[in-house]
């Protein structure tokens, strides 16, 4: 997937708008994929992402959260963490399956299908630049942010 075009999609995004991935160039977009609304390592991405999305703003970047949650909860967990950027309902796995995130988990001991956590950055020309698989949230997103700087 490195350095190869990344995989266009359309899927629903908070703020009753569409998001279609080939509209984003022109801008770096850094897309991240989390397993669920309103749990704890994922409300702390978001928040982190939340929290440096300025930095990402001054370096022309966007970013969109994705996951299978329904567009209720995105709304509300966009609204409760207040998020600046829009996340993006993936309910039949569309985005999830072109980029590969899908992994069968551990969960309590028992195996269950979900997301695997992945960001994604995406140049302005609608290239796939970076990519992390099996994120660990501690340190995550500043890493991103350093990778976009080095971009420019």
């Amino acid at each position: 997937m490195l350095d190869r075009p990344a995989p266009d999609f359309e899927l629903p995004a908070t703020g009753g708008k569409t998001f279609r991935l080939s509209s984003a160039k022109g801008k770096t977009l850094v897309l991240y994929f989390y397993p669920k609304d309103n749990t704890p390592g994922c409300t702390t991405e978001g928040q982190l992402f939340r929290d440096l999305h300025p930095q990402f703003v001054k370096l022309g970047c966007e970013i969109r959260g994705v996951s299978r949650d329904s567009m209720k909860s995105h709304e509300s967990f966009r609204a409760k963490t207040n998020f600046p950027f829009d996340l993006l309902s993936d309910t039949d796995e569309t985005a999830c399956k072109l980029y590969d995130v899908i992994k069968m988990k551990n969960m309590y001991g028992r195996k269950v299908r979900g997301i695997e956590r992945s960001t994604f950055v995406i140049d302005a020309r609608g290239v796939v630049r970076k990519e992390w698989r099996g994120v660990k949230v501690p340190g995550h997103v500043q890493e991103v942010l350093e990778f976009v700087k080095a971009l420019k």
